[in-house]
């Protein structure tokens, strides 16, 4: 399952740099799949609706750090646990229920973002 930022972030900025997808952004700020990996072209978001890699998207979150579920790994592929989990001062760095996915699934959206 994809990790998320709960309400919680003290906006501290630690997890971001810890990212090897760059699926984490200050919040307000917009995200491109495009940002940090190889990907150029058209992308298959999770919702299904196809995107151009560079398209900005909206923020998840305004008020606090997040991270976009398209671009988590969990780290699979890269490091033995999340590593914004493992910097997070405060612990808000957690499982997201909504975005549950086998080991299977993140190792391929690892393989389709770092070609």
């Amino acid at each position: 399952m994809a990790i998320m930022i709960t309400d919680e972030c003290i906006n501290c900025g630690a997890c971001e740099p810890e990212c090897p997808n760059n699926a984490i952004y200050e919040g307000g700020v917009e995200w491109a799949i495009a940002d940090g990996t190889s990907i150029t072209g058209s992308y298959t978001l999770g919702s299904g609706s196809e995107v151009d890699a560079t398209d900005q998207q909206a923020p998840i979150s305004d008020d606090f750090y997040y991270i976009t579920p398209d671009k988590c790994t969990e780290c699979v592929g890269f490091h033995e646990e999340p590593q914004c989990a493992a910097v997070c001062p405060v612990d808000c760095c957690i499982p997201d229920p909504d975005h549950v996915e086998d080991n299977e699934i993140l190792l391929a959206r690892k393989g389709r973002l770092h070609l």
